[in-house]
Order: structure tokens, then C-alpha cells, then sequence
């Protein structure tokens, strides 16, 4: 099995299962880090750093999953020629996402891996600020690594707030420019401006830590793991009925059967998995042959994002477990436009009147409606990612729908 597993809490990094790249130092300390990667390959030319993350086929372990190349050379090509015009890079280890335990994980057990993939960052844009967000353990745990370090004295430290949209790329730069981090209307991509009007890159921590690998080992060796439309590595929250968030680092394209499995998950009494956390999709357990993969999942209507699987066992109803979810995800907004502030609530609750049952058959055109409306027209994708969540539960909880419909609940009154 390709992975490497880490219960949380844990004072150390497990023995590896397999696959372990992103902990193999063993230990958080430089030493560790040093004796295991040696220093990072800080003369290499832009060019070839692009280059080699461009065939890596790396992109984003926040969520959206952006080619990391692209979004590095988009802001070193809206450079400007003065201090004032020059990129900034970020590095983001919020977890608002409440299933999700990675980048704390990662910041914790190899934080100077992710300061070196910041800094490579920084050298391929030729950015002169960096910043690293994130909670306070983590943060406490990035400080201790940067006292033993002098090329990161310069990386300037931010706590994160705990809610759900404070990881959002633009909340990001809006916490570190106004201490407030709401999502922005953006009608300009941040690689041209962001923090500042300066071009901004905005990369999760797991992907900077990739970063540093790349730079080291080089494209054929990322690849040498995963499929070809999922090389290499990444962090995986895996949770469920018995099981507490647990964090592995899995090959691209693990079966998710596998996955659960990794952790202690029976996979014979489950009902669906969530894939992709509270902005993801219901995969029904007929189908936990899929691979995480963007291609596998496509038909889902989601992708492994920043990693999160949620198992929902047999027991459960997955109209009630889903109403619990998208509540939440309504009082989550920034509640700064229509969208967050009337439409998800309302969704919520049209979706809460179908689980309690035996409501009006058109309730689930209801919801629909209200999903359409909320899609593409808020400040941020939060709407965006709610409406999918809903939308997929009405998909793969179908017999629940149509049951709870005729007033009875196929788990309590099979």
C-alpha cells in the first residue's frame, strides 16, 4: 500500500507505509532536514525551475488545483521594475476546511520544507516579500524553524482566523493587508494584482513542499509515482464513524477504497464517501474502485482538491448528514453579497424540509433552482462549492430523496 500514515495528534511522524517523501527528514528539525534533502538548489535559473515543475505536472494542493508552473510564471511576468511593483509569494496553511488536518500535519513534522519551497518561490517570480499564514501551532512550529535558519529571517508570519472561507485566496491577502479575512470581488486575477496592487502568488503549503522536492530531484522523479494524470504524492485527511481524522501521504490516482482503507475504515458498511471535503461530492460506496484522480472523479463532480475523504457509514442517512453540512456551510459565509447572505440559507432549508420528509414532491426541483441561481455570482466560489455539495447529495442519495418523499427514512424504517 502506498502510504504513509500519521494519527492525529501525534508528537512524531510515524514509520512509512510505503510511499514517504514529504517526511522523510523523520523530524522537524534542520539537521534532520539537511542529512536527509541537503540544502536547497537555490542557483537554479527560473527557467529551469518552471521548466521542471511544468513537466512534473504538479498543481495545487489548496483545492482548486491550478498548475503550480503557470501560476508562478503568471506573476513573474507581471513584475514590474521597482520594490514596489515586484511579486509577493504566500504561503497559505489556513485549514478552515473543519474535516481537514494536512498542512497542519506538514507545518508541524517538515516545516522547512515548505520555507524552502517558499523561498523558490520567491527566487522564480523575484519576489522580495514572502508571508506565511497559517494557524498558531503551526505558526509556532514555522517560528522554531526559522530561528534555526537565517535565509527565512525575511518571511513575515500571519495567524490565521478559524473559519472556513480565511483559506480562500483572496481572504488571504485581504487578512494580511486589512487583518480581516474576507474574500474578494475579483475582477483581476491576483498574479497581476493582489496584495498591495503587487503580483501575488497564493500557494498552499503541501504544494511548496512538493516545490522543494521537485527542485531537488527533478520532474522524472515526482513522476516516478502516481498516474499520468496524478503524479506523485499528496496528503490525504481521511475520517470516519470510527476513525478521527488521520493524515496520509498517498500516490496520485490510490484507489479511494485503498485510502479508507489505510487508515482502519471498513469499507463493506459504508453508504458514500465525500471526496474533496465540504466544497466536494458524494461518491456512493458501489463505487469506491475510483481513482483519486481529476479524471476518475470528473463524472462525481469533484476532484481530490486539498485531500479530504469523509466516509459516512451505513447507519447514516445521507439527507440528514448533508443538511447538518450545508447549514454550516450557510453560516460560513462572509456574508458581504445576496448569494451567501439569502441563497445558501435558503438552499440549506429547502434541503432540511426534504429530510424531515414527507414534504411537497417539488422540493427537489426547489433546490436545484436555488443552486442555479447562487452558482457564478458571489464575491467568491464559496457559493459555488456549496451549491455542488447539495447537488451531489440530491445525485447520490436518490432513494433517500424519493423515500423521504413518501414520509419514511429507508434507515430507520428500511
Amino acid at each position: 500500500m502506498s502510504t504513509v500514515e500519521m494519527t492525529i495528534p501525534r508528537a512524531a511522524v510515524a514509520p512509512p507505509m510505503g510511499v514517504n517523501r514529504l517526511f522523510a527528514a523523520g523530524a522537524p528539525d534542520l539537521a534532520s532536514h539537511l542529512a536527509r534533502f541537503g540544502p536547497a538548489p537555490l542557483g537554479l535559473t527560473p527557467g529551469q525551475l518552471l521548466g521542471e515543475l511544468e513537466a512534473s505536472g504538479l498543481d495545487g494542493r489548496g483545492g482548486a488545483g491550478f498548475a503550480t508552473w503557470r501560476k508562478l510564471a503568471a506573476a513573474r511576468t507581471s513584475a514590474g521594475p521597482t520594490a514596489y511593483s515586484a511579486p509577493v509569494v504566500i504561503a497559505n496553511g489556513a485549514e478552515g476546511e473543519p474535516m481537514s488536518a494536512k498542512d497542519e500535519i506538514l507545518l508541524r513534522h517538515a516545516p522547512h520544507l515548505v520555507l524552502d519551497g517558499l523561498l523558490l518561490a520567491a527566487a522564480v517570480t523575484g519576489a522580495r516579500e514572502v508571508h506565511l499564514y497559517s494557524g498558531p501551532v503551526q505558526l509556532a512550529s514555522v517560528r522554531r524553524a526559522i530561528a534555526e535558519r537565517s535565509d527565512a529571517r525575511g518571511v513575515i508570519l500571519h495567524e490565521a482566523p478559524d473559519y472556513f472561507v480565511s483559506g480562500e485566496a483572496s481572504a488571504v491577502v485581504s487578512a494580511i493587508e486589512t487583518g480581516v479575512a474576507i474574500p474578494r470581488d475579483r475582477r483581476v486575477r491576483l498574479a497581476v494584482s493582489g496584495l498591495g496592487g503587487r503580483p501575488t502568488v497564493v500557494s498552499n503549503v503541501e504544494t511548496l513542499a512538493h516545490v522543494a522536492l521537485v527542485a531537488r530531484f527533478g520532474a522524472a522523479w515526482f513522476r516516478s509515482v502516481g498516474t499520468d494524470d496524478s503524479p506523485g504524492t499528496r496528503l490525504l485527511t481521511v475520517s470516519g464513524d470510527a476513525v478521527d481524522r488521520k493524515v496520509i501521504e498517498a500516490t496520485g490516482g490510490l484507489p479511494l477504497a485503498e485510502a479508507l482503507g489505510a487508515v482502519g475504515i471498513d469499507t463493506s458498511r459504508l453508504r458514500a464517501v465525500l471526496v474533496g471535503g465540504y466544497h466536494g461530492a458524494w461518491v456512493p460506496a458501489s463505487d469506491l474502485w475510483v481513482r483519486l484522480s481529476n479524471r476518475e472523479l470528473e463524472p462525481y463532480g469533484t476532484r481530490p482538491g486539498a485531500g479530504i475523504l469523509v466516509a459516512l457509514g451505513e447507519q447514516h442517512c445521507g439527507l440528514a448528514a448533508s443538511v447538518g453540512i450545508a447549514r454550516y456551510l450557510a453560516a460560513q459565509s462572509a456574508r458581504q453579497c445576496g448569494p451567501c447572505v439569502n441563497g445558501l440559507p435558503a438552499m440549506a432549508e429547502v434541503l432540511a424540509r426534504l429530510a424531515a420528509g414527507g414534504g411537497s414532491a417539488r422540493l427537489p426541483d426547489e433546490v436545484r433552482r436555488l443552486a442555479a441561481v447562487v452558482t457564478g455570482r458571489g464575491a467568491c466560489r464559496h457559493p459555488d462549492g456549496t451549491a455542488r455539495f447539495v447537488l451531489s447529495t440530491l445525485e447520490a442519495f436518490e432513494s433517500d430523496v424519493r423515500a423521504h418523499l413518501a414520509g419514511y427514512c429507508e434507515v430507520t424504517h428500511p
